[in-house]
Protein backbone atom coordinates (compact mmCIF):
# COMPACT_ATOMS: atom_id res chain seq x y z
CA UNK A 1 0.00 0.00 0.00
CA UNK A 2 1.23 3.50 -0.76
CA UNK A 3 1.88 5.49 2.36
CA UNK A 4 3.02 8.93 1.28
CA UNK A 5 -0.40 10.08 0.12
CA UNK A 6 -2.51 8.02 2.50
CA UNK A 7 -1.10 9.37 5.75
CA UNK A 8 0.08 12.82 6.80
CA UNK A 9 3.54 13.29 5.28
CA UNK A 10 6.14 15.76 6.45
CA UNK A 11 5.90 18.70 4.08
CA UNK A 12 8.85 20.92 3.27
CA UNK A 13 8.70 24.71 3.13
CA UNK A 14 9.85 24.68 -0.46
CA UNK A 15 10.55 22.22 -3.26
CA UNK A 16 12.65 22.00 -6.37
CA UNK A 17 9.53 21.35 -8.43
CA UNK A 18 5.80 21.33 -7.72
CA UNK A 19 3.54 19.42 -10.11
CA UNK A 20 -0.18 20.10 -10.41
CA UNK A 21 -2.12 16.87 -10.93
CA UNK A 22 -1.07 13.24 -10.64
CA UNK A 23 -1.89 11.86 -14.08
CA UNK A 24 0.66 9.85 -16.05
CA UNK A 25 2.41 12.97 -17.36
CA UNK A 26 2.94 14.41 -13.89
CA UNK A 27 3.95 11.05 -12.42
CA UNK A 28 6.51 10.46 -15.18
CA UNK A 29 7.91 13.99 -14.98
CA UNK A 30 8.16 13.75 -11.20
CA UNK A 31 9.89 10.37 -11.22
CA UNK A 32 12.45 11.53 -13.80
CA UNK A 33 13.15 14.73 -11.85
CA UNK A 34 13.49 12.69 -8.67
CA UNK A 35 16.12 10.57 -10.40
CA UNK A 36 17.91 13.83 -11.23
CA UNK A 37 18.02 14.57 -7.49
CA UNK A 38 15.04 16.90 -7.23
CA UNK A 39 12.61 16.98 -4.33
CA UNK A 40 9.17 17.19 -5.89
CA UNK A 41 5.66 17.73 -4.58
CA UNK A 42 2.65 16.46 -6.53
CA UNK A 43 -0.70 18.01 -5.68
CA UNK A 44 -3.91 16.10 -6.40
CA UNK A 45 -7.28 17.77 -5.86
CA UNK A 46 -9.10 14.47 -5.36
CA UNK A 47 -8.99 11.75 -2.75
CA UNK A 48 -7.04 9.39 -4.98
CA UNK A 49 -3.97 9.88 -7.12
CA UNK A 50 -3.34 8.78 -10.69
CA UNK A 51 -5.65 10.78 -12.95
CA UNK A 52 -6.92 8.42 -15.65
CA UNK A 53 -4.67 5.68 -14.19
CA UNK A 54 -6.59 5.51 -10.90
CA UNK A 55 -9.03 2.81 -9.84
CA UNK A 56 -12.21 3.02 -7.81
CA UNK A 57 -13.93 0.40 -5.68
CA UNK A 58 -17.60 -0.13 -5.02
CA UNK A 59 -19.61 -2.99 -3.54
CA UNK A 60 -16.70 -5.39 -3.57
CA UNK A 61 -15.54 -4.60 -7.11
CA UNK A 62 -12.66 -2.61 -8.55
CA UNK A 63 -12.58 -0.77 -11.88
CA UNK A 64 -9.71 0.74 -13.83
CA UNK A 65 -10.89 4.15 -14.97
CA UNK A 66 -8.69 4.94 -17.95
CA UNK A 67 -6.27 2.12 -18.70
CA UNK A 68 -7.64 -0.70 -20.81
CA UNK A 69 -4.53 -1.89 -22.62
CA UNK A 70 -0.99 -0.73 -23.29
CA UNK A 71 1.08 -1.60 -26.35
CA UNK A 72 4.80 -2.15 -26.94
CA UNK A 73 5.61 -3.19 -23.36
CA UNK A 74 5.93 -6.82 -24.50
CA UNK A 75 9.28 -5.91 -26.08
CA UNK A 76 11.82 -5.38 -23.27
CA UNK A 77 13.86 -2.93 -25.32
CA UNK A 78 11.03 -0.81 -26.73
CA UNK A 79 11.06 2.86 -25.80
CA UNK A 80 7.79 2.70 -23.88
CA UNK A 81 8.85 -0.40 -21.90
CA UNK A 82 12.18 1.25 -21.06
CA UNK A 83 10.30 4.37 -19.97
CA UNK A 84 7.96 2.46 -17.68
CA UNK A 85 10.92 0.56 -16.25
CA UNK A 86 12.80 3.81 -15.71
CA UNK A 87 10.05 5.64 -13.80
CA UNK A 88 9.14 2.57 -11.70
CA UNK A 89 12.63 1.10 -11.20
CA UNK A 90 11.42 -1.94 -13.11
CA UNK A 91 8.73 -2.75 -10.56
CA UNK A 92 5.68 -2.47 -12.86
CA UNK A 93 4.84 -5.83 -14.39
CA UNK A 94 2.77 -6.59 -17.49
CA UNK A 95 0.41 -9.37 -18.56
CA UNK A 96 0.13 -10.11 -22.28
CA UNK A 97 -3.43 -10.11 -23.63
CA UNK A 98 -2.77 -12.89 -26.13
CA UNK A 99 -2.89 -13.22 -29.89
CA UNK A 100 -5.99 -11.11 -30.59
CA UNK A 101 -5.86 -7.72 -28.90
CA UNK A 102 -8.74 -5.97 -30.71
CA UNK A 103 -11.81 -7.36 -32.47
CA UNK A 104 -13.53 -4.95 -34.86
CA UNK A 105 -17.23 -5.81 -35.14
CA UNK A 106 -19.23 -4.19 -37.94
CA UNK A 107 -22.80 -5.38 -37.89
CA UNK A 108 -22.48 -9.17 -37.83
CA UNK A 109 -18.95 -9.28 -39.26
CA UNK A 110 -15.87 -9.75 -37.06
CA UNK A 111 -12.30 -8.72 -37.93
CA UNK A 112 -9.45 -9.66 -35.59
CA UNK A 113 -6.33 -7.56 -35.05
CA UNK A 114 -3.64 -10.10 -34.18
CA UNK A 115 -0.25 -9.65 -32.53
CA UNK A 116 2.78 -9.28 -34.80
CA UNK A 117 3.02 -6.97 -37.80
CA UNK A 118 3.19 -9.72 -40.43
CA UNK A 119 0.45 -11.64 -38.63
CA UNK A 120 -1.67 -8.48 -38.71
CA UNK A 121 -1.18 -8.20 -42.48
CA UNK A 122 -1.84 -11.90 -43.06
CA UNK A 123 -4.99 -11.96 -40.94
CA UNK A 124 -6.50 -8.88 -42.60
CA UNK A 125 -5.65 -10.36 -45.98
CA UNK A 126 -7.87 -13.35 -45.19
CA UNK A 127 -10.80 -10.94 -44.85
CA UNK A 128 -9.79 -8.81 -47.84
CA UNK A 129 -7.84 -11.12 -50.21
CA UNK A 130 -7.81 -8.56 -53.03
CA UNK A 131 -6.39 -5.83 -50.78
CA UNK A 132 -3.11 -7.35 -49.57
CA UNK A 133 -0.96 -4.74 -51.31
CA UNK A 134 -3.07 -1.92 -49.83
CA UNK A 135 -2.77 -3.44 -46.35
CA UNK A 136 0.99 -3.77 -46.72
CA UNK A 137 1.31 -0.18 -47.90
CA UNK A 138 -0.88 0.95 -45.00
CA UNK A 139 1.52 -0.70 -42.55
CA UNK A 140 4.46 0.97 -44.32
CA UNK A 141 2.80 4.37 -43.95
CA UNK A 142 2.17 3.72 -40.25
CA UNK A 143 5.84 2.95 -39.67
CA UNK A 144 6.97 5.93 -41.74
CA UNK A 145 4.76 8.33 -39.76
CA UNK A 146 6.10 7.00 -36.49
CA UNK A 147 9.70 7.29 -37.66
CA UNK A 148 9.06 10.92 -38.61
CA UNK A 149 7.57 11.61 -35.19
CA UNK A 150 10.93 11.26 -33.43
CA UNK A 151 12.32 14.54 -34.73
CA UNK A 152 8.95 16.25 -34.28
CA UNK A 153 8.91 15.48 -30.56
CA UNK A 154 12.64 16.04 -30.12
CA UNK A 155 12.03 19.59 -31.32
CA UNK A 156 9.63 20.24 -28.41
CA UNK A 157 12.37 19.68 -25.81
CA UNK A 158 15.11 21.71 -27.49
CA UNK A 159 16.18 25.16 -26.20
CA UNK A 160 14.24 28.02 -27.83
CA UNK A 161 17.16 29.26 -29.95
CA UNK A 162 17.88 25.80 -31.33
CA UNK A 163 14.17 25.32 -32.04
CA UNK A 164 14.14 28.59 -33.94
CA UNK A 165 17.07 27.52 -36.08
CA UNK A 166 16.32 23.83 -36.62
CA UNK A 167 12.67 23.37 -35.70
CA UNK A 168 11.24 23.79 -39.18
CA UNK A 169 13.51 21.08 -40.54
CA UNK A 170 12.75 18.72 -37.63
CA UNK A 171 8.99 19.12 -38.00
CA UNK A 172 8.74 19.01 -41.79
CA UNK A 173 8.77 15.23 -42.26
CA UNK A 174 6.12 14.66 -39.63
CA UNK A 175 3.80 17.30 -41.05
CA UNK A 176 3.65 15.33 -44.32
CA UNK A 177 1.67 12.78 -42.29
CA UNK A 178 0.01 14.94 -39.64
CA UNK A 179 -1.45 17.37 -42.21
CA UNK A 180 -3.48 14.56 -43.80
CA UNK A 181 -6.60 13.08 -42.28
CA UNK A 182 -6.75 9.37 -41.57
CA UNK A 183 -9.41 8.97 -44.24
CA UNK A 184 -7.36 10.81 -46.88
CA UNK A 185 -4.45 8.43 -46.39
CA UNK A 186 -6.59 5.28 -46.27
CA UNK A 187 -8.65 6.34 -49.29
CA UNK A 188 -5.42 6.91 -51.24
CA UNK A 189 -4.56 3.24 -50.63
CA UNK A 190 -7.91 1.54 -51.26
CA UNK A 191 -11.42 2.21 -52.49
CA UNK A 192 -12.81 -0.54 -50.24
CA UNK A 193 -14.86 1.37 -47.68
CA UNK A 194 -15.26 -1.70 -45.46
CA UNK A 195 -11.48 -2.12 -45.25
CA UNK A 196 -11.16 1.58 -44.43
CA UNK A 197 -13.75 1.18 -41.70
CA UNK A 198 -11.86 -1.79 -40.25
CA UNK A 199 -8.43 -0.16 -40.41
CA UNK A 200 -9.84 2.89 -38.61
CA UNK A 201 -11.58 0.66 -36.07
CA UNK A 202 -9.44 1.88 -33.16
CA UNK A 203 -10.35 5.53 -33.64
CA UNK A 204 -12.01 5.50 -30.23
CA UNK A 205 -8.50 5.33 -28.75
CA UNK A 206 -7.97 8.93 -29.82
CA UNK A 207 -11.53 10.16 -30.20
CA UNK A 208 -11.89 11.51 -33.75
CA UNK A 209 -13.37 9.62 -36.71
CA UNK A 210 -11.22 9.20 -39.86
CA UNK A 211 -12.31 12.26 -41.85
CA UNK A 212 -11.45 14.55 -38.91
CA UNK A 213 -8.42 12.91 -37.29
CA UNK A 214 -4.79 13.40 -38.19
CA UNK A 215 -3.22 10.33 -39.77
CA UNK A 216 -0.17 10.87 -37.57
CA UNK A 217 -2.31 10.26 -34.49
CA UNK A 218 -3.93 7.20 -36.05
CA UNK A 219 -0.51 5.84 -37.00
CA UNK A 220 0.77 6.25 -33.45
CA UNK A 221 -2.09 4.16 -32.07
CA UNK A 222 -1.92 1.50 -34.78
CA UNK A 223 1.84 1.03 -34.38
CA UNK A 224 1.51 1.02 -30.61
CA UNK A 225 -0.49 -2.21 -30.75
CA UNK A 226 1.10 -4.09 -33.66
CA UNK A 227 3.04 -6.15 -31.09
CA UNK A 228 -0.12 -6.81 -29.09
CA UNK A 229 -1.65 -5.41 -25.94
CA UNK A 230 -0.81 -5.78 -22.26
CA UNK A 231 -2.39 -4.92 -18.92
CA UNK A 232 -0.67 -3.96 -15.65
CA UNK A 233 -0.39 -6.93 -13.32
CA UNK A 234 -2.47 -6.01 -10.28
CA UNK A 235 -4.47 -3.38 -12.20
CA UNK A 236 -3.67 0.19 -13.17
CA UNK A 237 -3.36 1.27 -9.51
CA UNK A 238 0.07 -0.36 -9.69
CA UNK A 239 1.31 2.56 -11.81
CA UNK A 240 1.08 5.02 -8.92
CA UNK A 241 2.14 2.30 -6.49
CA UNK A 242 5.40 1.71 -8.36
CA UNK A 243 6.18 5.34 -9.26
CA UNK A 244 5.59 6.64 -5.72
CA UNK A 245 8.70 5.01 -4.13
CA UNK A 246 10.91 6.55 -6.83
CA UNK A 247 9.57 10.00 -5.94
CA UNK A 248 9.77 9.33 -2.21
CA UNK A 249 13.40 8.16 -2.44
CA UNK A 250 14.43 11.71 -3.35
CA UNK A 251 12.32 13.24 -0.56
CA UNK A 252 9.28 13.89 -2.73
CA UNK A 253 5.62 13.57 -1.81
CA UNK A 254 2.26 12.92 -3.46
CA UNK A 255 -0.43 14.88 -1.63
CA UNK A 256 -4.11 14.11 -2.16
CA UNK A 257 -7.17 16.27 -1.39
CA UNK A 258 -4.88 19.17 -2.21
CA UNK A 259 -6.52 21.55 -4.68
CA UNK A 260 -4.42 24.25 -6.32
CA UNK A 261 -6.29 27.53 -6.73
CA UNK A 262 -3.62 29.48 -8.60
CA UNK A 263 -0.01 29.47 -9.72
CA UNK A 264 1.93 32.26 -8.02
CA UNK A 265 3.70 34.36 -10.66
CA UNK A 266 6.04 37.22 -9.71
CA UNK A 267 7.78 39.32 -12.37
CA UNK A 268 6.82 36.71 -14.97
CA UNK A 269 8.41 33.91 -12.95
CA UNK A 270 6.45 31.07 -11.37
CA UNK A 271 7.46 30.83 -7.72
CA UNK A 272 4.84 28.62 -6.11
CA UNK A 273 1.20 27.66 -5.88
CA UNK A 274 -1.63 28.97 -3.75
CA UNK A 275 -3.93 26.24 -2.50
CA UNK A 276 -7.71 26.43 -2.23
CA UNK A 277 -7.32 26.84 1.55
CA UNK A 278 -4.94 29.77 1.08
CA UNK A 279 -1.70 27.96 1.93
CA UNK A 280 1.23 28.70 -0.37
CA UNK A 281 3.89 26.18 -1.38
CA UNK A 282 7.09 27.58 -2.89
CA UNK A 283 9.23 25.91 -5.55
CA UNK A 284 11.92 26.71 -8.08
CA UNK A 285 9.80 25.23 -10.88
CA UNK A 286 6.08 24.67 -11.37
CA UNK A 287 4.70 22.06 -13.77
CA UNK A 288 1.04 21.74 -14.71
CA UNK A 289 -0.26 18.36 -15.75
CA UNK A 290 -3.85 19.55 -15.50
CA UNK A 291 -4.29 20.06 -19.25
CA UNK A 292 -3.60 23.25 -21.17
CA UNK A 293 -7.25 24.35 -21.22
CA UNK A 294 -7.67 24.07 -17.45
CA UNK A 295 -4.22 25.55 -16.83
CA UNK A 296 -4.67 28.67 -18.93
CA UNK A 297 -8.33 29.25 -18.11
CA UNK A 298 -8.23 28.60 -14.37
CA UNK A 299 -4.77 28.18 -12.83
CA UNK A 300 -2.82 31.18 -14.09
CA UNK A 301 -3.55 34.74 -12.93
CA UNK A 302 -5.74 36.49 -15.55
CA UNK A 303 -3.21 39.30 -15.94
CA UNK A 304 -0.55 36.76 -16.90
CA UNK A 305 -2.71 34.98 -19.48
CA UNK A 306 -3.69 38.36 -20.94
CA UNK A 307 -0.09 39.56 -21.12
CA UNK A 308 0.99 36.53 -23.14
CA UNK A 309 -2.30 36.17 -25.07
CA UNK A 310 -2.55 32.57 -23.89
CA UNK A 311 -6.31 32.34 -24.30
CA UNK A 312 -5.93 33.40 -27.92
CA UNK A 313 -3.65 30.39 -28.42
CA UNK A 314 -6.42 28.13 -27.18
CA UNK A 315 -8.70 29.36 -29.97
CA UNK A 316 -6.51 27.34 -32.36
CA UNK A 317 -7.30 23.98 -30.75
CA UNK A 318 -10.48 22.14 -29.81
CA UNK A 319 -11.44 19.97 -26.86
CA UNK A 320 -11.62 16.26 -27.55
CA UNK A 321 -14.73 14.12 -27.39
CA UNK A 322 -16.65 13.39 -24.19
CA UNK A 323 -17.73 9.90 -23.24
CA UNK A 324 -19.78 7.69 -20.96
CA UNK A 325 -18.46 4.53 -19.35
CA UNK A 326 -20.58 1.74 -17.91
CA UNK A 327 -18.76 -0.04 -15.09
CA UNK A 328 -20.20 -3.53 -14.59
CA UNK A 329 -19.67 -6.00 -11.74
CA UNK A 330 -20.64 -9.62 -12.34
CA UNK A 331 -21.06 -12.74 -10.25
CA UNK A 332 -18.69 -15.43 -11.46
CA UNK A 333 -15.01 -15.58 -12.31
CA UNK A 334 -13.73 -14.53 -15.75
CA UNK A 335 -13.22 -18.23 -16.53
CA UNK A 336 -16.75 -19.18 -15.45
CA UNK A 337 -18.23 -16.34 -17.50
CA UNK A 338 -15.94 -17.10 -20.47
CA UNK A 339 -14.78 -13.50 -20.64
CA UNK A 340 -12.20 -12.83 -23.34
CA UNK A 341 -9.08 -10.71 -22.97
CA UNK A 342 -9.72 -9.26 -26.42
CA UNK A 343 -11.23 -5.77 -26.60
CA UNK A 344 -14.40 -5.41 -28.68
CA UNK A 345 -14.99 -2.43 -30.96
CA UNK A 346 -18.62 -2.50 -32.08
CA UNK A 347 -19.90 -0.39 -34.99
CA UNK A 348 -23.18 -0.09 -36.93
CA UNK A 349 -23.38 -2.04 -40.18
CA UNK A 350 -24.48 0.97 -42.22
CA UNK A 351 -22.41 4.09 -42.85
CA UNK A 352 -18.78 5.06 -42.49
CA UNK A 353 -17.44 6.13 -39.09
CA UNK A 354 -17.97 9.85 -39.69
CA UNK A 355 -21.52 9.34 -40.92
CA UNK A 356 -22.35 7.20 -37.89
CA UNK A 357 -21.00 9.89 -35.54
CA UNK A 358 -22.84 12.80 -37.17
CA UNK A 359 -26.06 10.80 -37.36
CA UNK A 360 -25.85 10.00 -33.64
CA UNK A 361 -24.97 13.55 -32.61
CA UNK A 362 -28.08 14.79 -34.39
CA UNK A 363 -30.28 12.14 -32.75
CA UNK A 364 -29.00 10.11 -29.82
CA UNK A 365 -31.69 7.51 -30.45
CA UNK A 366 -29.70 6.47 -33.51
CA UNK A 367 -27.27 3.56 -33.01
CA UNK A 368 -24.15 4.29 -30.97
CA UNK A 369 -21.40 5.19 -33.48
CA UNK A 370 -18.88 3.21 -31.41
CA UNK A 371 -19.12 0.88 -28.42
CA UNK A 372 -15.89 -0.30 -26.81
CA UNK A 373 -15.96 -3.27 -24.43
CA UNK A 374 -13.01 -4.16 -22.19
CA UNK A 375 -12.59 -7.07 -19.79
CA UNK A 376 -10.07 -5.99 -17.13
CA UNK A 377 -10.84 -8.93 -14.82
CA UNK A 378 -9.79 -11.34 -17.59
CA UNK A 379 -6.64 -9.36 -18.42
CA UNK A 380 -5.14 -9.19 -14.91
CA UNK A 381 -3.65 -12.51 -13.71
CA UNK A 382 -3.98 -11.42 -10.07
CA UNK A 383 -7.68 -10.61 -10.36
CA UNK A 384 -9.17 -13.93 -9.28
CA UNK A 385 -6.93 -14.10 -6.21
CA UNK A 386 -7.97 -10.58 -5.24
CA UNK A 387 -11.66 -10.89 -6.15
CA UNK A 388 -12.63 -14.57 -6.22
CA UNK A 389 -15.93 -15.37 -7.87
CA UNK A 390 -16.31 -11.89 -9.32
CA UNK A 391 -15.60 -10.14 -12.62
CA UNK A 392 -15.76 -6.67 -14.16
CA UNK A 393 -16.46 -5.26 -17.60
CA UNK A 394 -16.12 -1.67 -18.89
CA UNK A 395 -18.20 -0.36 -21.80
CA UNK A 396 -17.44 3.04 -23.32
CA UNK A 397 -19.28 5.12 -25.89
CA UNK A 398 -19.36 8.64 -27.26
CA UNK A 399 -21.68 11.03 -25.45
CA UNK A 400 -21.76 14.78 -26.21
CA UNK A 401 -21.16 17.00 -23.21
CA UNK A 402 -24.19 19.10 -24.19
CA UNK A 403 -26.51 16.19 -23.37
CA UNK A 404 -25.55 16.49 -19.72
CA UNK A 405 -24.85 20.24 -19.63
CA UNK A 406 -28.22 21.02 -17.94
CA UNK A 407 -26.85 19.36 -14.79
CA UNK A 408 -23.52 21.20 -14.83
CA UNK A 409 -22.81 22.68 -11.43
CA UNK A 410 -24.84 20.07 -9.56
CA UNK A 411 -23.14 17.88 -6.97
CA UNK A 412 -21.57 14.55 -7.82
CA UNK A 413 -23.87 11.64 -6.88
CA UNK A 414 -26.67 14.15 -6.16
CA UNK A 415 -27.77 15.34 -9.60
CA UNK A 416 -31.44 14.43 -9.42
CA UNK A 417 -33.97 11.96 -10.82
CA UNK A 418 -33.94 13.19 -14.44
CA UNK A 419 -30.17 12.82 -14.60
CA UNK A 420 -30.37 9.30 -13.15
CA UNK A 421 -33.13 8.38 -15.60
CA UNK A 422 -31.01 9.48 -18.57
CA UNK A 423 -28.08 7.50 -17.20
CA UNK A 424 -30.26 4.42 -16.79
CA UNK A 425 -31.51 4.68 -20.37
CA UNK A 426 -27.93 4.79 -21.68
CA UNK A 427 -26.88 1.98 -19.35
CA UNK A 428 -29.63 -0.31 -20.62
CA UNK A 429 -28.69 0.38 -24.23
CA UNK A 430 -25.06 -0.46 -23.49
CA UNK A 431 -26.03 -3.63 -21.61
CA UNK A 432 -28.08 -4.70 -24.64
CA UNK A 433 -24.95 -4.32 -26.81
CA UNK A 434 -23.00 -6.45 -24.33
CA UNK A 435 -25.61 -9.21 -24.27
CA UNK A 436 -25.62 -9.33 -28.06
CA UNK A 437 -21.92 -10.14 -28.01
CA UNK A 438 -21.73 -12.20 -24.79
CA UNK A 439 -25.19 -13.66 -24.12
CA UNK A 440 -23.77 -15.87 -21.36
CA UNK A 441 -23.33 -12.89 -18.99
CA UNK A 442 -27.03 -12.02 -19.00
CA UNK A 443 -28.40 -12.63 -15.51
CA UNK A 444 -24.90 -12.44 -13.99
CA UNK A 445 -24.75 -8.64 -13.62
CA UNK A 446 -24.63 -7.82 -9.92
CA UNK A 447 -23.91 -4.08 -10.10
CA UNK A 448 -23.46 -1.37 -12.72
CA UNK A 449 -23.03 2.36 -12.78
CA UNK A 450 -22.55 4.86 -15.56
CA UNK A 451 -20.06 7.70 -15.58
CA UNK A 452 -20.93 10.72 -17.72
CA UNK A 453 -18.99 13.73 -19.02
CA UNK A 454 -19.88 15.43 -15.72
CA UNK A 455 -18.11 12.62 -13.88
CA UNK A 456 -14.99 13.23 -15.95
CA UNK A 457 -15.37 16.96 -15.32
CA UNK A 458 -15.54 16.30 -11.58
CA UNK A 459 -12.59 13.93 -11.31
CA UNK A 460 -10.21 15.15 -14.01
CA UNK A 461 -11.22 18.82 -14.02
CA UNK A 462 -11.69 18.92 -17.79
CA UNK A 463 -14.36 21.55 -18.31
CA UNK A 464 -16.39 19.76 -21.01
CA UNK A 465 -15.69 16.25 -19.73
CA UNK A 466 -13.27 15.60 -22.58
CA UNK A 467 -11.47 12.27 -22.36
CA UNK A 468 -8.36 13.01 -24.45
CA UNK A 469 -7.57 16.64 -23.68
CA UNK A 470 -7.28 18.26 -27.10
CA UNK A 471 -8.65 16.96 -30.39
CA UNK A 472 -6.10 15.16 -32.56
CA UNK A 473 -6.91 17.00 -35.79
CA UNK A 474 -4.29 18.01 -38.37
CA UNK A 475 -4.55 21.57 -37.00
CA UNK A 476 -3.47 20.44 -33.53
CA UNK A 477 -0.07 19.24 -34.75
CA UNK A 478 0.67 22.64 -36.29
CA UNK A 479 0.54 24.48 -32.93
CA UNK A 480 4.05 25.35 -31.66
CA UNK A 481 2.75 26.33 -28.20
CA UNK A 482 1.92 22.68 -27.41
CA UNK A 483 5.31 22.09 -25.82
CA UNK A 484 6.74 21.90 -22.27
CA UNK A 485 7.97 25.50 -22.10
CA UNK A 486 5.63 28.44 -21.62
CA UNK A 487 6.28 32.20 -21.87
CA UNK A 488 6.38 32.27 -18.04
CA UNK A 489 9.80 31.53 -16.62
CA UNK A 490 10.08 28.30 -14.62
CA UNK A 491 6.53 27.31 -15.54
CA UNK A 492 6.10 24.18 -17.64
CA UNK A 493 3.43 21.90 -19.06
CA UNK A 494 3.29 18.11 -19.15
CA UNK A 495 0.71 15.48 -20.08
CA UNK A 496 -1.13 14.33 -23.17
CA UNK A 497 -1.73 17.84 -24.56
CA UNK A 498 1.94 18.35 -25.37
CA UNK A 499 2.32 14.92 -27.01
CA UNK A 500 -0.74 12.80 -27.84
CA UNK A 501 -3.65 11.09 -26.15
CA UNK A 502 -3.27 8.08 -23.94
CA UNK A 503 -0.97 6.77 -21.26
CA UNK A 504 1.92 6.26 -23.67
CA UNK A 505 1.76 9.85 -24.90
CA UNK A 506 1.50 11.20 -21.36
CA UNK A 507 4.40 8.99 -20.26
CA UNK A 508 6.58 10.35 -23.06
CA UNK A 509 5.58 13.90 -22.14
CA UNK A 510 7.43 13.34 -18.87
CA UNK A 511 10.65 12.85 -20.81
CA UNK A 512 10.09 16.01 -22.85
CA UNK A 513 9.20 18.15 -19.85
CA UNK A 514 12.04 16.88 -17.66
CA UNK A 515 14.51 17.30 -20.55
CA UNK A 516 13.35 20.87 -21.20
CA UNK A 517 13.62 21.71 -17.49
CA UNK A 518 17.02 20.18 -16.81
CA UNK A 519 18.80 20.37 -20.16
CA UNK A 520 19.68 16.71 -19.66
CA UNK A 521 19.21 14.16 -22.46
CA UNK A 522 16.82 12.01 -20.45
CA UNK A 523 16.14 9.62 -23.31
CA UNK A 524 19.80 8.62 -23.39
CA UNK A 525 19.58 7.63 -19.74
CA UNK A 526 16.31 5.78 -20.28
CA UNK A 527 17.70 3.73 -23.17
CA UNK A 528 20.94 2.74 -21.44
CA UNK A 529 21.08 -1.01 -20.72
CA UNK A 530 20.03 -1.84 -17.18
CA UNK A 531 22.84 -2.74 -14.80
CA UNK A 532 23.03 -6.43 -13.97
Amino acid sequence: MIQSYKQHPQLAESYDTILIGTGMGSLATAAILAKEGQRVLLLERHYTAGGFTHVFKRRGYEWDVGIHYIGEVQRPHSVIRRLFDYVTNGQLQWADMGEVYDRIIIGDQHYDFVKGTQNFIDQLSTYFPDETSAIEEYVNRVFAANKASRNFYLDKALPPLVRKLAGGFLRRGYHQFSDQTTYEVLRSLTANETLIKVLAGQYGDYGLPPKQSSFAMHAAVARHYFDGGSFPVGGSAQIVATVDPVIAAAGGTILISAEVAEVVVTNNRATGVRMADGKVFAATNIVSGAGIMTTYHHLLPPAVTARHQLLQQLQKVQRSVAHACLYIGLEGSPEELQLPKTNLWIYPAEGDHDTCVSRYLEDMDEPFPVVYVSFPAAKDPTWTARYPGRSTIDIITLVPYETFAPWAGSRWMKRGEDYEALKEELAQRLLAELYRQLPQVKGKVDHYELSTPLTTQHFVNYEKGEIYGLDHSPQRFRQPFLQPRTPIRNFYLTGQDIVTAGVGGALFSGVLTASAMTGVNIMNKVMQPAEE
